[in-house]
């Protein structure tokens, strides 16, 4: 019985693994803006890149930190944030609330090789760009974090004010 349950256990972490394989890929490839595909969420929508009405540079440093790391938004502004990774590992940029980013968090330290792709983060190597095209369209009190591994732990996370 304790061989089946390690042979379960070991086949659904291959196949979680292999669904959601993370690991040192550069997943920011441009999105094309389909507006029928747009899902809304506490923190906002995926903003159409033709109607941005700002562009925000957030560089992103191994010393697990966010550089401006409190940002304020207008209400209803489709924000484009140019992410830089000026160190020497992954780092990413995840918009949410403080939940979701901390739940988000909580599932990348369980699987650390997963992947994810949504219109609200940005993966970034070293030494490259990213992009996030979004639009806040409720206020209130955001973050944003990179979700690597011992990342978010260590602090890296931002404020996002939209008023």
């Amino acid at each position: 019985m304790k061989k089946l349950h390690a042979l379960t256990l070991a086949a659904l972490v291959a196949v979680s693994s292999a669904a959601v394989a993370h690991g040192d890929e550069e997943h920011a490839k441009p999105r094309k803006f389909d507006p029928s595909k747009v899902e809304a969420t506490d923190w906002g929508q995926e903003g159409n890149p033709k109607k941005i009405t700002r562009t925000i540079e957030v560089d992103m440093a191994d010393n697990m930190r966010f550089t401006p790391s409190d940002l304020t938004i207008k209400r209803g502004e489709t924000v484009k944030f140019v992410v830089h990774n000026g160190g020497q590992v992954l780092h990413e940029m995840v918009l949410g609330t403080k939940k979701a980013l901390a739940e988000h968090a909580a599932l990348m330290k369980k699987f650390p090789d997963m992947e994810h792709s949504e219109p609200s983060m940005a993966h970034v190597k070293p030494g490259k760009n990213g992009e996030i095209v979004w639009q806040f369209t409720q206020p209130g009190e955001f973050q944003f974090a990179c979700l690597q591994p011992g990342h978010f732990e260590a602090g890296m996370v931002g404020k996002l004010t939209v008023k």
